[in-house]
């Protein structure tokens, strides 16, 4: 592990590239809530001293200081950490941040010269996973992931972490990943820790790529249930398909740069000495997050194809209720065709019976002998003639 140089915090307007949270706009609101930033949102910021910036301790969960894999400091807060550091020689902070202030991202900035660019990031939030490298520090990027199993949804979290010489920040940005755990577990085992900042850089991705598991394990899960639903019908699922489809296209934008990240930091070992053992650990975490990957790429080919299906089936549901809508109004027209040939056929008798009910005095047939004879006779030809030519057509 190097030495760390000795130097004092430099005035504030040394970084005049900073914007205030006023300048960056309302596009990114004050986030609600004392637990968001460190205090309410009536609360003001912190205010600059003497032209050194003043950092609101609250964000800070834990900050320690280590030499040879054990810790042999926790101070109080950030300037506390600032100054034991200084005062053990070999010596490496690890600064652990929930939501900063901008007081307190401004105060690390001063203290171990962080690049702008990686500043300004970590007080935006919001960005995709990615690794930059600004002198002797390295700035990570990186989307954690949980499966929450009331909901059934994929909760993201963001962390930025800061690697130098002689130190390690992280700023986290969401509920994962539990770095509380990753702390105990390097504590627990000091020889890996005595590696330095590498090593915690290590044991957080391997959390972060750790958390992933649940996440593909509740995932498939969901897929599982999902074609049970397609194929039972149920009209809720696309909506289903299509929320857990955006899921994933989320989950693959926390993933997938992942695998060009850890190429690009096995790419340095030689440079940067990198420890034979600590390769061994990074290269197991490469493997992890590329089958991790291929999953989340299998997840939304097979969704895709599952969406493709539903479709077809609703589409299938639509034409048998369309044909058996057809096959109804086809069965009601032969049936009204029946009545009204049989009512055709009844009409005939009805009518001549009507013509020859009448009381006139001065009709022919009345008092001729073959009339009523006729008369039957004339009925039955009528109904017998509509009733062939109902039959020819198919009415009867």
């Amino acid at each position: 592990m190097s030495e760390r140089r000795s130097h004092h915090p430099r005035p504030l307007k040394k970084y005049p590239w900073l914007r205030t949270a006023a300048e960056r706009g309302a596009g990114h609101g004050p986030r609600s809530g004392a637990g968001a930033a460190g205090r309410s949102p009536a609360e003001p910021a912190p205010a600059a001293v003497d032209g050194t910036a003043v950092a609101d301790e609250r964000s800070v969960v834990d900050a320690a200081v280590y030499r040879d894999g054990r810790r042999v400091g926790t101070p109080d807060g950030l300037a506390a950490t600032y100054r034991r550091l200084r005062e053990e020689p070999g010596a490496m902070a690890w600064i652990g941040l929930y939501r900063p202030t901008e007081a307190e991202l401004l105060s690390l900035a001063e203290e171990f010269d962080l690049h702008k660019l990686a500043i300004e990031d970590a007080m935006e939030a919001h960005q995709r996973p990615k690794l930059e490298r600004y002198g002797e520090t390295l700035f990570v990027v990186l989307r954690a992931a949980r499966y929450l199993d009331a909901v059934e949804e994929v909760d993201f979290g963001e962390l930025h972490v800061f690697v130098g010489p002689d130190f390690l920040i992280t700023v986290r940005h969401g509920a994962a990943p539990d770095l509380s755990a990753v702390r105990a577990r390097m504590e627990s085992t000091p020889e890996l820790l005595a590696l330095g900042p590498e090593a915690v850089l290590y044991a957080i991705l391997d959390a972060a790529v750790d958390g992933y598991a649940p996440v593909v394990s509740g995932v498939q899960n969901d897929i599982d249930e999902i074609e049970t639903e397609v194929f039972r019908g149920d009209p809720a699922v696309s909506r289903r398909i299509y929320e857990l489809s955006r899921e994933m296209v989320e989950f693959q934008r926390a993933t997938r740069p992942l695998v060009g990240m850890l190429r690009g930091l096995m790419a340095g070992f030689d440079k940067y000495g990198t420890d034979e053992e600590l390769q061994r650990y990074l290269r197991d975490v490469a493997d992890h997050v590329t089958h991790t990957s291929e999953r989340v790429d299998g997840f939304r080919s097979a969704l895709t194809d599952i969406l493709a299906v539903n479709a077809t089936l609703v589409t299938q549901q639509q034409n048998a209720e369309m044909r058996a809508l057809a096959e109804a109004g086809f069965e009601q027209n032969e049936e009204v065709k029946k009545i009204s040939a049989w009512a055709a056929i009844l009409f005939a008798p009805t009518l001549v019976g009507t013509i020859y009910g009448m009381n006139f005095t001065h009709m022919p047939e009345l008092h001729w002998v073959l009339g009523y004879p006729f008369a039957l006779l004339l009925m039955a030809v009528v109904c017998v003639s509509l009733y062939v030519i109902f039959k020819r057509r198919d009415w009867l």
